[in-house]
């Protein structure tokens, strides 16, 4: 305990206390979002959830929160908690005035299950303590001091909250209105060392919870390991050499070899098998050999196809291209609208494109067959001969095709021509017009930029003038400026003079005991303020009045002063042994008299 008080179990407690007003109780914790307890444990809400430990809208204690401070969260501002007379069978509690802020609270300390209670009655004991707050919860303890608190620790951490809402309200022992039998409640938060031990135990508990189920997750989620490979063996060797010679299963095999070979499973004994496996995997060679040919034939053989498919949609391209430059001649052109014309130009620029495009394609094929020739087909001198022929024959084809696209170009530009020629004719004559209209505008702006130019010119005459002025001035004020520094000189040798003559005067001032202006205003607001008190003032007095003037000024220095100007100023002993007190009197006038 804290002053030698008890600690008391439940068991030394009697539980069986009835409630007087069960209502009024339920009420007042209701108005909190608590769900209140009766006196023999039960919930008097049933609708209150245990697992969670509090109403619904307050959100639980999560024990995992960090232990800087749990502050409980506040009541929400639109529905105001009213607080209500709570009667005991020993005690009566009234609530605090409701327009007072709510009660301060320190940080809440982590896992806490004690409660600090204070302003408790003198005459209150354990008993009138348990049957008031044991409303709140199980007691576990009761800590009573003899300075009228006590810290009570309750069995859950919930419980502490239910138990900081009596905080403010004013406890009477029974109709009694003795100081001794009256207090007022204050509940704050308490920190134990049994609260933050099972705290730190429930954390350690939820981190090892946590590790384990990462771990948990993390094996489900990590990816299989391969399967293991047999240990070698004569039968195993066996299976593997079959599997060598089987093409769907050689991978796994040459694995498994892989593996044999780096454990060290080589000997004298197992070599030859080892040797015709190794040799198997050699045969396997000539098979990959084989299969990869099969694979380039098939691949010669869709060039093929895809070069005589391409060459075909070449003539097409090529006979819609004529199509289109024999539709341009004049002929058949002067027959279409605008409209058509233009569509048909269009589509014959399109086929064009697509066509080259593909040519192209073509021709880069071709090359790349030619780049292609092994050497026995550049030896061959016939063969050489034949595909020069061929090459030339295709170069003629194609520059034939480009001759004669050339030639249907240039027949549809002429057409072209002819047809703006005839729309130039109609838009001459609109241009003729606008042509006019653009004259006089610029006519108009010409002479609008001739007046602003003779406003210009006027303008800088008008300040040329002006500056020439300035210039005049400027002359004359150097002229004074010299006059000025001249008749600067003459007065300063004047002042020189007088300050040769005023310096026995200062001489003079030195020797006076005020030294500067500053001594000057102290010693005329202390005679002001000692001709007011004419029985005189002790050095503090006065040196108390001046600081409110001036915080700097200090009594040594106010004291020195008054020393000095002993005509002025007169220090007085009054009062007898040990009331003998120093004055200062103000004898100014008797001191003007005897100088």
């Amino acid at each position: 305990s804290a002053d030698g008080g008890g600690t008391l179990s439940l068991d030394s407690i009697p539980m069986g206390l009835p409630m007087s007003d069960p209502t009024a109780w339920a009420t007042a914790m209701n108005n909190l979002g608590m769900a209140p307890m009766g006196m023999t444990g039960q919930p008097l809400l049933p609708d209150f959830d245990p697992a969670l430990g509090m109403m619904t809208g307050i959100p639980p204690i999560n024990p995992m929160m960090p232990g800087l401070g749990i502050v409980p969260p506040p009541i929400p501002p639109d529905m105001p908690a009213v607080k209500e007379i709570i009667h005991c069978k020993s005690c009566t509690l009234f609530p605090p005035n409701p327009h007072l802020p709510p009660p301060a609270t320190r940080e809440r300390p982590p896992g806490c299950k004690t409660v600090f209670v204070g302003g408790l009655p003198e005459n209150g004991t354990e008993q009138i303590i348990m049957e008031v707050f044991e409303q709140c919860g199980e007691v576990i303890a009761i800590r009573k001091s003899k300075k009228n608190f006590c810290h009570i620790r309750f069995a859950e951490e919930f419980m502490v909250d239910k138990a900081l809402y009596l905080s403010g309200y004013r406890i009477r022992l029974g109709s009694s209105t003795d100081k001794k039998d009256t207090g007022r409640l204050h509940v704050d938060f308490a920190q134990a060392r049994d609260d933050l031990y099972e705290w730190e135990c429930k954390q350690r508990m939820l981190a090892r919870e946590e590790r384990h189920r990462r771990r948990l997750e993390e094996e489900r989620f990590r990816p299989p390991s391969p399967p293991p490979v047999v240990h070698y063996s004569d039968h195993e060797c066996s299976i593997v050499a079959e599997k060598l010679k089987d093409d769907t299963k050689f991978l796994e095999a040459i694995q498994t070899l892989l593996t044999w070979i780096e454990r060290g499973e080589v000997n004298r004994r197992t070599a030859n098998n080892f040797y015709s496996m190794i040799q198997s995997a050699n045969s396997h060679i000539r098979r990959l050999v084989n299969e990869k040919a099969a694979h380039e034939k098939e691949m010669e053989e869709a060039k093929e196809k895809f070069k005589l498919a391409l060459s075909g949609i070449l003539v097409q391209f090529e006979q819609i291209v004529a199509v289109y430059h024999s539709a341009s001649k004049q002929k058949a052109w002067d027959h279409f609208t605008k409209a058509q014309r233009k569509n048909i130009s269009v589509w014959c620029k399109q086929a064009e494109e697509i066509r080259n495009i593909h040519n192209d394609e073509l021709m880069g094929i071709r090359r790349e067959e030619e780049m292609e020739m092994s050497d026995e087909e550049i030896e061959d001198p016939s063969e050489m001969k034949e595909t020069e022929e061929s090459a030339l024959v295709s170069q003629v084809e194609a520059l034939k095709e480009e001759n004669d696209s050339l030639r249907w170009q240039l027949d549809a530009y002429r057409n072209e021509v002819e047809l703006l020629k005839q729309e130039q004719g109609k838009a001459s004559r609109d241009e003729d017009t606008t042509k006019e209209q653009q004259m006089k505008l610029l006519q108009q702006a010409l002479q609008g930029m001739q007046k602003h130019l003779l406003k210009v010119q006027d303008e800088y005459k008008k300040r040329e003038a002006e500056l020439e002025k300035v210039k005049e001035d400027k002359l004359k004020i150097e002229a004074l400026l010299e006059n000025l520094k001249e008749q600067e000189s003459s007065t300063s040798r004047v002042c020189a003079c007088s300050q040769e003559k005023e310096c026995p005067a200062e001489k003079m001032l030195s020797n006076s005991p005020v030294k500067s202006e500053r001594e000057v205003l102290l010693v005329g607001i202390i005679s002001t303020f000692l001709h007011v008190h004419p029985f005189g003032a002790s050095i503090e007095y006065i040196c108390s009045y001046l600081q409110r003037l001036d915080s700097k000024i200090c009594t040594a220095e106010v004291e020195v002063l008054m020393t000095r100007l002993q005509n002025t100023f007169r220090q007085e002993l009054s009062g007898v042994g040990a009331s003998l007190e120093k004055r200062w009197k103000f004898c100014g006038f008797d001191g003007l008299k005897m100088t």
